[in-house]
């Protein structure tokens, strides 16, 4: 249930109000614009007699989310959310660039990747420490040596790190060391995971199941926020569909769907989507135009003898060309790089 306050309401009117709505064994989460406070009420709201709240001389309206996502809907948060990464924002007039290699592999090959993607424009770098593949004879990431690797590059060019988390265990470790925790595919609908990242405050990159609807893609991003964590940015990747010329099909449909239904910002994986290094320049361009508030892109120095997922991946100096093309493409749609 959304609750609109009329306009010029004090502040000690309003805590008087949200005391009385909890009575109720609701949840309030306030939202305080600059010129309409909305009261979001989370839990079971059916005991709530919405005639008696509205004729309160507060109110300007109620209205029922028909949604099952409350905290990521729009109605219940009509602006955008901007997320900080260490400085670094998502969600707001700048696009937010996410580069670097699929997997860690050393430390003179991230480190010079990093250099390169840094010198381009890119505001953060991203590496697997732990890789969740396919086969189990594929190779599985360095582990906490891939993690300690990314940490000292990190130190070496300031740029914040993104990686995987795959399992609860690992949590402690990587709200201590990484700056924006990545939910992979595969762990969409790990409600555990969910509900233990919810609980810390690190950003955290939910990519898309490789089958889930928007919907369940959003309610995915509702557990992590009704534990407390409300740093979620979403990441398109592609779902599976009959086609099986790309690695996936890139659903670009989903960006101004997501804009439209929840204030959550979302990015585009288009190297994961098409799983060919060709594919990235025209599917970023075309996520650019779609409204994407970021991109996660491959860039390997050696893609023909990378340890994962090689073919999909582009070059340090096609990336820069792409990141020219791309501030062009932004500036068209009143954004930036």
């Amino acid at each position: 249930m959304i609750v609109i306050l009329k306009n010029g309401i004090k502040k000690e009117e309003i805590d008087s109000f949200t005391n009385y709505l909890e009575r109720f064994g609701v949840e309030i989460h306030p939202i305080i614009g600059e010129t309409q406070t909305i009261l979001g009420l989370v839990g079971d709201t059916s005991k709530i007699d919405t005639a008696v709240i509205s004729a309160n001389h507060l109110v300007e309206k109620v209205m029922h989310v028909q949604e099952p996502f409350k905290m990521a809907n729009r109605i219940f948060h009509p602006e955008n959310t901007v997320v900080d990464v260490k400085g670094e924002l998502i969600g707001g007039k700048k696009l937010a660039v996410i580069a670097g290699p699929c997997s860690v592999e050393n430390y003179e090959q991230v480190l010079e990747i990093a250099k390169s993607i840094k010198k381009s424009g890119a505001g953060f770098l991203r590496g697997g420490a732990f890789k969740p593949r396919t086969s189990p004879y594929s190779f599985q990431g360095l582990g906490l040596e891939g993690l300690n690797i990314l940490k000292e590059v990190k130190k070496e060019t300031g740029l914040p790190i993104v990686t995987e988390l795959m399992s609860i265990e690992m949590l402690d470790k990587f709200v201590d060391d990484v700056d924006m925790i990545q939910i992979g595919a595969r762990n969409m609908s790990n409600f555990d995971l969910l509900k233990e990242v919810g609980k810390t405050k690190v950003p955290i990159l939910l990519k898309r199941g490789m089958s889930s609807t928007i919907e369940e893609f959003l309610m995915s991003a509702e557990y992590i926020m009704s534990e407390g964590n409300e740093n979620v940015i979403l990441c398109e990747r592609g779902i599976r569909t009959f086609e099986n010329y790309t690695r996936n099909t890139l659903d670009l449909s989903a960006v101004p769907a997501i804009k439209k239904l929840s204030h959550l910002p979302i990015i585009v994986d288009p190297s994961h989507a098409a799983g060919m290094w060709w594919m990235v320049e025209p599917l970023s361009k075309a996520a650019v135009s779609a409204g994407t508030d970021g991109l996660m892109i491959e860039v390997h120095n050696d893609p023909a003898n990378a340890k994962c997922d090689g073919q999909q991946s582009i070059k340090p100096d096609r990336f820069h060309e792409l990141m020219r093309k791309l501030s062009k493409i932004a500036e068209i749609e009143e954004r930036e790089i």
